[in-house]
């Protein structure tokens, strides 16, 4: 049972979260290797404990990383109260998203960053220098065996060098400023087994563009992945980030590569570069002292890796078991507009899908390989009239390497437009967007509906050579060296599915904390849609207007969903009368279908909600970033697959989601109201005609509870500095 916290209490002893284990004496557990990681980064267990999937654990981590959010998240800093950083040399500021907008208005808020790091001590990079999570990679912050987190939904990016990174809000990364800890829930834990190796021309991008195609069920939703198996150790580094980049898109967590002898080797490498940083002739360089030490990347650390290197326990648990032949796999695309469609490059090939715009972007493809890559097709030939083929490195130093190896000037001679290090179009900001009836194809890391530019545009997701051959085509192929394949139809199976079912066993009643309303209700809107996206809920064009009210945000919620949803809830609020019982919490309650609220980290996903009136999300499941976002800004969400299945089957086309209503409305409103009992776990809903129907959900613990009365984690943390005198 969950106990309700003192707001007197040290963060260390954040014990008042649901699963807290307590001290006591056991046989040997056995763990997995991110596991065992958590294990070194948590804090305040009691003697003994050792964690597993599902804990709630309190966790220092060895680095944080915010970027374009670092504005807000310094007012939320101030807001509670926070006058010092806990420990600057665990946090990294990084400027990345919105790097081509020079008006003052940006530049100031750049500017604001930098003093802030500067004030403080903290690790700083600034615009130009690249994408957070590169930098990350590159200079150390991201190593092998560590936990880092970062606000950003592709911080599981640093899987591939076998650190595990993952996403955190900004309400978090607040808190880890003021206090150097924050909260997390252990994901369950999932194996995904290579076999085999890939045939020439095939990528990591096409391995992971597959697997979110050929394991679309919510496989690895909210879950935590080790990748194993003899096929790992035949990618190379950069392909393993690419893969751990995406199993963002894929639903995870979590992606994490074992540290064997590639890693070792890339690392070697890396440290080489580092040490040859000087402008000493060879000649000279014997006769005058070394560069000093690399902080984070350096022998003495590398030593360390290979002489204790974490493996998972033979006998260690996992949910589920995913086996994955690489070597009967093609090249791959995603899309248009969903990473859950992969199609082979053969059948798209013979469609001559033509193309406006190309893009060489991201922090998922656009590293020194994947240049090369892209040039080795491209070089002789020309951009194909018509089309728009655009090039931004992942990092300043990934485009100096590429100029000198010559891979860069090629790009540039056939025709390519380049663009500064960072985001860009791959979050739907500066130059070369998708325009309405366009079609792109991208070596980026999402397609969804409108995050690229228009909502009526059409994104499909590649490798970099694929994307190049695209570009001199003008229509979606592959390099003409592309040599024929033999099969279209990678091998995949389970071998144990985990029963991700919720049963109908009643649940046991939660304790109320006083002050919180027992029930939720009003009229029931229902939007359905499996994998609705923060995207749709929040567009991406809103993200980093740090000024933007939260009436504001109202107005625009699920405006890439639905463009009169807005207008919808307003017009019902407006009819509601007010809170006549404390007890009773009345707004607009939405439903929606599988993993709500997947995508990005944007927190606005879970306050534009909030302010529009909606109180309560009842989804089939939710994306595990936009829960965290609601809990922590105290929009309290409610799972009942139950209530999905049976709104799907009364209003929707085919009894299927994903076209809207039988009417072909993207929101249904019926007129049936919702009255959900959330410390008991019941919930009913009034159908038309006065037909009422009752379904068992998951009780509202007092954890929750208590961040819901607090305003979110913001108001907490400042009642516990308050409390603590900090």
């Amino acid at each position: 049972m969950p106990l309700r916290p003192s707001l007197s209490m040290r963060w260390a002893g954040f014990n008042y979260l649901r699963r807290f284990a307590t001290a006591a004496e056991r046989p040997r557990i056995p763990q997995t290797i991110i596991e065992k990681v958590v294990q070194k980064y948590a804090v305040g267990l009691p003697d003994g404990k050792v964690v597993k999937a599902g804990d709630y654990v309190m966790i220092r981590p060895e680095h944080v990383m915010t970027h374009d959010n670092t504005g807000p998240v310094i007012s939320k800093f101030g807001s509670i109260g926070a006058t010092r950083i806990h420990n600057p040399k665990q946090i990294v500021f990084t400027l990345d998203h919105d790097v081509q907008n020079k008006s003052d208005k940006n530049l100031k808020k750049y500017a604001t960053i930098e003093a802030f790091a500067r004030t403080h001590g903290i690790d700083f990079f600034p615009a130009g220098r690249g994408i957070g999570h590169q930098i990350l990679v590159e200079e150390g912050y991201a190593f092998p065996h560590t936990l880092t987190v970062a606000s950003d939904s592709h911080s599981n990016m640093y899987g591939g060098v076998g650190c595990v990174g993952t996403p955190i809000v900004r309400t978090d990364a607040a808190a880890l400023w003021a206090t150097g800890q924050t909260w997390w829930q252990i994901p369950r834990m999932v194996k995904v087994e290579f076999k085999g190796k890939l045939a020439p021309g095939v990528t990591g991008k096409d391995v992971i563009v597959a697997l979110c195609g050929s394991f679309n069920r919510d496989e690895v939703l909210n879950a935590a992945i080790e990748f194993t198996g003899e096929g790992v150790s035949h990618l190379a580094l950069d392909d393993r980030l690419t893969i751990s980049n995406m199993t963002t898109e894929w639903g995870a967590l979590v992606g994490v590569f074992p540290v064997d002898d590639v890693t070792l080797k890339w690392y070697e490498r890396a440290l080489e570069k580092l040490q040859n940083r000087t402008f000493a002739s060879s000649a000279v360089s014997s006769s005058i002292p070394p560069p000093p030490e690399h902080p984070r990347i350096n022998r003495a650390r590398l030593d360390a890796l290979r002489a204790a290197n974490l493996r998972s326990d033979p006998d260690a648990a996992y949910s589920s078991h995913l086996v994955f032949d690489l070597s009967t796999l093609v090249p791959h695309v995603s899309g248009p507009n969903s990473v859950k469609v992969a199609t082979p490059l053969p059948t798209l090939e013979e469609r001559h899908i033509p193309i406006q715009k190309a893009y060489l972007v991201s922090c998922t493809n656009s590293r020194v390989s994947d240049i090369a890559a892209a040039a080795k097709v491209i070089k002789g030939h020309k951009v194909a009239p018509g089309v728009q083929f655009y090039v931004a490195a992942a990092s300043s130093e990934v485009q100096q390497e590429a100029e000198h190896n010559g891979a860069w000037e090629t790009l540039i001679a056939a025709g390519a437009k380049v663009l500064p290090a960072g985001c860009g179009p791959c979050i739907g900001l500066g130059t070369g967007l998708l325009e309405e009836g366009e079609t792109g194809i991208s070596a980026t890391n999402r397609n969804y509906k409108g995050r690229m530019g228009h909502p009526q545009a059409q994104a499909y997701l590649a490798s970099p050579a694929v994307v190049a051959a695209s570009a001199v085509k003008g229509y979606i192929a592959g390099p003409d060296s592309s040599r024929p394949y033999l099969t279209s139809t990678p091998t995949f199976f389970v071998v144990n599915p985990s029963d991700t079912s919720t049963g109908s066993t009643p649940a046991q009643r939660e304790a109320v904390v006083p002050g919180f309303p027992s029930t939720f209700s009003g009229p029931l809107l229902f939007a359905p849609q499996d994998n609705l996206n923060t995207d749709g809920i929040y567009p991406g064009k809103y993200t980093y207007q740090d000024d933007i009210t939260l009436e504001r945000q109202a107005e625009v919620v699920m405006e890439n969903y639905d463009p009169e949803f807005a207008k919808l809830v307003a017009s019902i609020r407006s009819e509601q009368p007010a809170d006549e019982l404390a007890d009773n919490k009345r707004g607009v309650i939405l439903v929606s279908g599988y993993n709500f609220g997947t995508g990005s980290s944007r927190e606005q996903a879970a306050t534009a909600l909030k302010s529009a009136g909606i109180p309560l999300v009842i989804a089939g499941s939710f994306g595990d970033i936009f829960k965290r976002n609601a809990i922590n800004n105290g929009l309290v969400c409610v799972e009942s697959p139950e209530l999905v299945r049976e709104l799907t089957a009364r209003y929707t086309k085919d009894s299927k989601r994903g076209d809207g209503g039988k009417e072909g409305e993207l929101t249904v409103n019926k007129g049936l109201s919702a009255e959900v009992k959330v410390v008991d776990g019941a919930l009913e809903v009034t159908f038309g005609g006065g037909e009422k129907k009752s379904y068992i959900v998951q009780p509202v613990g007092a954890s929750v509870q208590e961040l819901w009365l607090c305003g979110g984690l913001e108001g907490f943390v400042l009642k516990s500095i308050q409390a603590e005198n900090y």
